[in-house]
């Protein structure tokens, strides 16, 4: 009897799901991982996350990743670090878009994963950087996660000393905030 193909769930991302600081095995994608083999066997699951990633760079990876893997899911958390370092919105905007076409024509289904900038960013950066992840998601018809670190970001003892990335006690959080809008694309 020939076993059933893998299906495989590529999650492109930045230190938000490189385990940043804690050990693999304590962040979301590795607990994501963990779920999903319970839960849905048949599926791999493939962190090509690096921390540092911009959207740029994370654009210019993406080919070779889905020539690589092939998957049916691909997860794009990326953004962060382009907002740090004041990158243009329409740079990040672009770049997104890119991602998530090339991840559409390679036959993958998208889940867009938002992040938030600290206050001092202002508004107009703030709010300008959460149009971008909800518009378009609406427009490439992706699945959408508004804000990656919903109910940790915010708590101290949630979060590491920098205050950007997550302890391994709030990535079973995180992973609880990606999970509702995955778990309809693995069927």
């Amino acid at each position: 009897m020939q076993a059933a193909p893998t299906k495989t769930l590529l999650v492109l991302g930045d230190s938000l799901s490189a385990a940043h600081n804690i050990p693999v095995e304590a962040g979301w994608v590795h607990l994501l991982e963990v779920r999903v083999g319970d839960m849905e066997p048949g599926w791999t699951v493939i962190n090509a996350s690096i921390s540092g990633e911009t959207s740029l760079s994370g654009r210019n990876r993406l080919p070779a990743l889905l020539a690589q893997y092939h998957p049916r899911i691909v997860v794009i958390e990326l953004g962060a670090n382009d907002g740090l370092q004041g990158l243009p919105l329409t740079n990040l905007r672009t770049n997104l878009a890119a991602m998530v076409d090339a991840a559409q024509r390679a036959g993958a289904k998208v889940l867009l994963l938002g992040i938030e900038m600290p206050v001092n960013y202002g508004p107009q950066y703030r709010d300008g950087l959460r149009a971008i992840y909800a518009d378009l998601a609406h427009e490439k018809q992706a699945a959408l996660v508004p804000f990656l670190l919903e109910g940790v970001a915010l708590n101290p003892a949630l979060m590491q000393e920098d205050g950007l990335h997550p302890v391994a006690a709030g990535e079973p959080m995180v992973l609880n905030t990606v999970w509702p809008q995955l778990k309809p694309l693995l069927l």
